[in-house]
C-alpha cells in the first residue's frame, strides 16, 4: 500500500508538487472541464468532470478504493472530496491543482 506523507499533515490533502513521485500508484481524477484541459494536464490523469463525478461517484469510484482529486486551483477539489467522503469515498485533495503543478508529467 502506497503511503503519502505531506506538509500539512492532513491525510486528506496533499500538494500538486508532489504528485510525480506518486502517479505510478494512485488513481489521479481531473475534475477540470474539457475546455481548461486545453492548458495542460496530467499525462496520467482520468478526467471527469466534477458534474458528472458528484452526480453520479458509483459509475466512476469504488469505495475500496483510493482517489486523488484534482482541478485547477484546488477549491473545486476540496468540495468534491467533502461531499464524496459524506458518501463514504476514500478521496484525498491535491491543494494547488494544475495552477501549481509544474511536474515532468505536466502534457
Amino acid at each position: 500500500m502506497f503511503s503519502v506523507f505531506n506538509r500539512n499533515n492532513n491525510k486528506e490533502t496533499i500538494w500538486a508538487e508532489d504528485l510525480d513521485d506518486m502517479l505510478d500508484d494512485i488513481h489521479l481524477i481531473d475534475i477540470r472541464e474539457g475546455y481548461e484541459l486545453l492548458s495542460g494536464k496530467v499525462k496520467t490523469a482520468q478526467h471527469i468532470p466534477m458534474g458528472n463525478l458528484l452526480s453520479t461517484p458509483e459509475r466512476y469510484l469504488n469505495k475500496d478504493e483510493k482517489y486523488y482529486i484534482m482541478c485547477q486551483s484546488g477549491m473545486r477539489s476540496m468540495r468534491t472530496v467533502k461531499a464524496l467522503q459524506e458518501k463514504g469515498y476514500n478521496v484525498v485533495n491535491v491543494k494547488g491543482g494544475m495552477a501549481a503543478y509544474k511536474g515532468r508529467n505536466r502534457i
